[in-house]
Order: structure tokens, then sequence, then C-alpha cells
């Protein structure tokens, strides 16, 4: 159990941090088609030399799991692109937490497609989850911060896209590896992002000089490469309740590396609003019903 939990909130630590990267990258001058695409890039090359070293037999495009997975892969590279956008225009740490609001987009997508109806404790949820984000977000602060709605907008497609990968991933893949599910859905996503930005780095001298490849290696690892893989061997320990709990650390880390390396201001209100978030995540997944016994 003990080693799980580490597991999945490594794991989340890694998500929490990739905005600030991100950051960090565009103050070198990166674009943000570059960014994607070596995280990408560096993400797929690794999952499959991780696959092979494994010795686990590949499935090809004709098994049914892999083509669901390598289309799925498109939703996580438009995933990329968008919450990468929305940091451009807002603070980091804004960027997180309009992406987060997948926590409930997701549910509500289970309710329409799969005819899975919230519970009263996932409905209150809800309302902690708005009035924790419209906190964490500055909308009260007194220094009337202003944020581009380019950014609310690319973040909220983000979640959006999010959403989709979540309900969807879980049903699908199920015959594969994690680590071959990963490569296969991360291929899916290098295609679709080097069909949206052609990757003119490798010809026009940007992917040594200035060393991009610097930027994409900790792009792939925290954001394609240690997650899946971390939450895949944590996940069945902590149980999916507590694994999301969990997983909701990548939230403050966030915060936290934006306040740090790029001395973004973070008001007593917005904390306060954090803090309401990942409160509404722990008593939606601490409050699922059981499952009722099966009768003979």
């Amino acid at each position: 159990m003990w080693k799980g939990i580490l597991l999945v909130l490594i794991g989340a630590c890694s998500f929490g941090i990739l905005s600030t990267i991100v950051k960090l990258g565009y103050q070198q001058g990166f674009t943000l088609g570059e960014l994607c695409s070596v995280q990408a890039g560096f993400g797929m090359l690794a999952l499959w030399v991780l696959h092979f070293l494994s010795g686990r037999k590949t499935s090809g495009l004709n098994n049914r799991d892999v083509r669901t997975s390598f289309i799925l892969g498109s939703s996580t590279g438009l995933v990329s692109i968008t919450y990468y956008q929305s940091v451009k225009y807002i603070p980091a740490s804004i960027g997180i937490v309009l992406l987060m609001q997948f926590t409930w987009m997701s549910m509500l997508a289970e309710w329409v497609i799969y005819k899975k109806k919230p519970t009263a404790v996932q409905w209150i949820a809800v309302v902690f989850i708005l009035t924790g984000t419209l906190l964490a977000g500055g909308v009260f602060n007194s220094s009337n911060m202003q944020l581009d709605w380019r950014g609310i907008g690319f973040g909220l497609l983000a979640a959006a896209f999010y959403t989709i990968f979540i309900v969807v991933s879980s049903r699908v893949g199920q015959s594969l590896s994690p680590v071959l599910k990963s490569a296969w859905i991360v291929t899916g996503a290098f295609i679709i992002i080097t069909v949206l930005f052609p990757p003119a780095y490798l010809i026009n001298g940007r992917f040594t000089q200035p060393p991009l490849w610097a930027w994409g290696m900790p792009l792939a690892l925290f954001g394609t490469v240690l997650p899946p893989f971390l939450f895949s061997k944590g996940m069945p320990q902590t149980g999916v309740a507590l694994g999301a709990i969990l997983s909701a650390a990548e939230l403050p880390v966030a915060m936290i590396s934006a306040t740090i390396l790029l001395h973004e201001s973070v008001s007593p209100l917005q904390i306060a609003g954090v803090i309401i978030i990942l409160g509404a995540i722990v008593m939606a997944n601490l409050m699922k019903p059981k499952a009722a016994p099966a009768h003979a």
C-alpha cells in the first residue's frame, strides 16, 4: 500500500511541474509547436524502448485495442497543445486549476454517454470544485487580477480533451500492457502534433542550438513517461478512490513550482480555493457508494 501511495504521488507531482517547465521554455524563446513536438517525440521513443526491453509481444494495428489506443492519442496530443497554449496567456498556477475541471466534466460525460448518473455527493463535490475554481482563479482578489480570455478558453478546452481521454481510456486497451498501451497512445499524439506543427526544428538547427532537446527530455520524462508508468504500477495497490485523491497532488505542486520558479504571486484566497478543490475531490472519492454484494 505505502509503495503504491509513493508511486502515485510521484506520478502526480511529475504532472504538476509540467506547466512551469513549459513557461520556462517560452521564456527561452521556444514555441508551442516545438515544445509539444519534442515532448511527444522523446516520450514516444522512450516508451517504445521500454516496451521492447520488457520482451513482451507487440500487437499490430489489426488489434482493436491498439487501433483505439492509437486514435485516443489524438486527444492527449490536443490536451498538450491547448494546455500549453493556455499557460502562454495566463499564469501556470491558474492553468492547472482550469485543467482540473476534468474532475466534474468526466462525471457529466459518463452520465451522458454511459448513463452513469452522479450521486448526491458528487453533485455537492461539483459545487465545491466550481466555488474553489473561482477563488483559485483570483476572481475575488482585491487586486482585480485580469486574466486573458484566450488562456481561460484554451484551459477549459484542455480539460474537455482530457475528459475524453479519461472516460475512453478506462474502457479500452485492456488487452495491452500499460507500457504498450501508453506507447501507442503517445504515438498517436505525436502524429497529430506533427500534422499540426511540422517539426521544422529538425532542419533549421533549433533542435541543437539553442538546445531544444534539453527541454524535450524533462517534458517527456515528467509528462509522458513517468506518470502513466507510475500510475499503472501504483493504482492497483492503492485502489481507484485513494489513487484519484493522491493524483490530485498535481494541483498544489503546480502552484508551488510556479511560485518558486516563475515567481507567480498566489493570494490567500487562491490558496483557499485550491484547498476547497482538493477537499471536494477527497469527498467525492471517499464517499463513493460501495457495490452491492453478489447473491448466490
